[in-house]
Formats: structure tokens, sequence, C-alpha cells
């Protein structure tokens, strides 16, 4: 393995990592402008053509999505193909590469799903909540492997020296931060289709309509996100002091500030999107500030018990 071939692929996987989030933010464009019904109850023809003849913008829309899902999908098996040429057999990026593949496939396959059963435009079913919040559960593991895929292209990954326990100890710290991450993120994604199904006039209507007994179901359910995104900060934001320094060499403390740092101001962005009445443009930066916290998350629980690798990684 040249040095050459393993820069060239580091290189690629971090376009594909790039590209994936755009693909992830236009899929979140596609659900908050109503345009999911655009293509029918087809899939993955568009209105039963390979190329829709006379489009609507809601169709565009979704075929574009459609499109760059397509292209995510060539360039992470391109990914698994690539790695098996540049690294020899056994090397963790293979499986890496791999399991980011499993993930891509569960994004079409949920993504076909939503079509198919018409979870889409104002469908406000349960089955659909639990859908949507699966389908970011998923995007997030797909990005938690593709991260995975550059960390060990671009560093060399030795036998750590730390002590077992602390190195265990840390990693099972940063695994629940991303768990609360990760749930936080689905309440975020159903938090996110109420209100796009039930958009409000002003912060005193949607607060109203939050704690009515007669509301929607997703009406309800919008105020859990903010109380678990507030837990969630909390939670990370200690994490992040403590661990450094109850396990200096261990865990890499400028990830850690960094962490801290985007969870800070991912709640404070999350209170703006309140403010605001959740424009379109604000969910999609809330979405980007959440798929970066996860990114760097998962950086963070990589370097952790790599002492001499994990600045070179972050």
């Amino acid at each position: 393995m040249s040095k050459l071939n393993r820069d060239a692929f580091t290189q690629f996987a971090k376009l594909v990592l790039g590209y994936t989030v755009i693909v992830i933010l236009w899929g979140a464009f596609v659900r908050a402008t109503g345009s999911g019904a655009g293509c029918g109850a087809h899939w993955p023809l568009c209105n039963g053509e390979l190329i829709p003849r006379s489009p609507s913008v809601a169709r565009i829309i979704e075929f574009s999505h459609r499109l760059s899902s397509g292209l995510s999908l060539a360039l992470v098996l391109a990914l698994v193909i690539q790695s098996r040429r540049v690294f020899a057999v056994g090397h963790p990026v293979r499986r890496a590469a791999i399991w980011a593949f499993v993930f891509i496939i569960g994004e079409a396959l949920v993504g076909a799903m939503l079509v198919l059963l018409k979870l889409v435009a104002g469908n406000d079913s349960g089955l659909r909540a639990i859908v949507i919040g699966l389908h970011l559960l998923n995007s997030f593991l797909l990005l938690f492997w593709l991260t995975r895929v550059v960390f060990l292209a671009k560093t060399e990954v030795a036998t750590s020296t730390a002590p077992a326990r602390a190195v265990f100890i840390s990693r099972v710290g940063i695994l629940t931060c991303l768990i609360a991450v990760a749930i936080t993120g689905a309440a975020g994604a159903i938090a996110a289709l109420g209100d796009t199904l039930f958009p409000v006039t002003s912060l005193a209507d949607g607060l109203a309509q939050d704690f009515s007994p007669a509301a929607h179901y997703l009406i309800k359910l919008r105020k859990w996100h903010p109380i678990f995104a507030c837990s969630t900060m909390l939670y990370v934001v200690f994490q992040t002091m403590v661990l450094p320094g109850w396990f200096p060499g261990v865990v890499n403390r400028r990830l850690g500030t960094i962490v801290c740092c985007l969870v800070i101001f991912q709640v404070f962005g999350g209170f703006l999107n309140l403010i605001l009445l959740a424009p379109v443009w604000m969910q999609l930066f809330h979405l980007l500030c959440a798929d970066a916290i996860w990114i760097t998350l998962s950086l963070w629980y990589f370097s952790t018990g790599q002492p001499a690798a994990d600045e070179a990684a972050s």
C-alpha cells in the first residue's frame, strides 16, 4: 500500500462524507417543503417514468433528491471497492466501508418505505413519525461509519498503551453521549415534522398548541425535543469537561472542547429556530449543526486511547 494511494483514498472518503451530509440536508428540504409526494407513490420510478416529462416544483425537488441519493449510494459502493484495493485483507477500513454501505442501503429502503406507504406530504400518522425517527437514526449511523472510514484511513491506529480501564470508561462515557444525541436527534426529526404539518403564526400560538389537551399528537410531542436537547447538552458538556481531566493522554481534550462548543451553540440555535417559527432555512441549519456534532463526537470516540494519533485525527 503506497502513501499516495492512502492519501487519495482519504480525500475521497472525506468527499463522500461531505456529499452525504448534503444529501441528508436535501432530504430534510424535501420534507420541509412538502415535496415528498412529488413523484407520487412510485419508487424508484417517478410517477411511473424514468425521467418525469411534466415536472412540477415538488416533482423536481423530489426527483433531484432521488438522483442525489443514487449518486451517494454509488459513491459509497466505490468507497467499498477502493478500500479493498488500497488496504490489505483484514484492515479495519474495509470493514467500516462495508458497514457504511449497509446503512446507505438502509437509507434507500427507508426512503422507499416513505414513498410506497405514502408517508409523505400531509400524512400525519404515527407510522410516519416512527419512520422519520428511524430515518434520522439510520442517517446518523451512516455518518458514523463514513467518519470511521476517514479516521482509519487518515490515522495509523497504534496499539493503545493507556490503561485498559481508563480507555473503557472513556469510551463508555462518549458512547452514552452519542446515544443521547441520537435520541435527541430522532425527537428533533419528529418535532420538525410537526412544525411542517402544523405551522404556527406566533410563538404564543405555538406554545398554546403544545400544551393543549386537544392538540394533535405531533404537536404534543414538539415540547419534548427542547427538554431532551437541554438535558443532552448538560450531559455532553459535563463529559467533555471531566473525561479529559480524569484520563489525560487517553481522551482528546481539543475534540472534547469542539463538541462542547457545538452542543451549546446547537441549543441556542434550537431556541432561535423556535422564536423564528421554524423557517425552512433554519431547520436545515439546525440539522447541519446536529450532523456536525455527531461527526465530531464520533471522531472523539474513535480517537480515545490513541494519544499518539488523536491530535492528527482531529
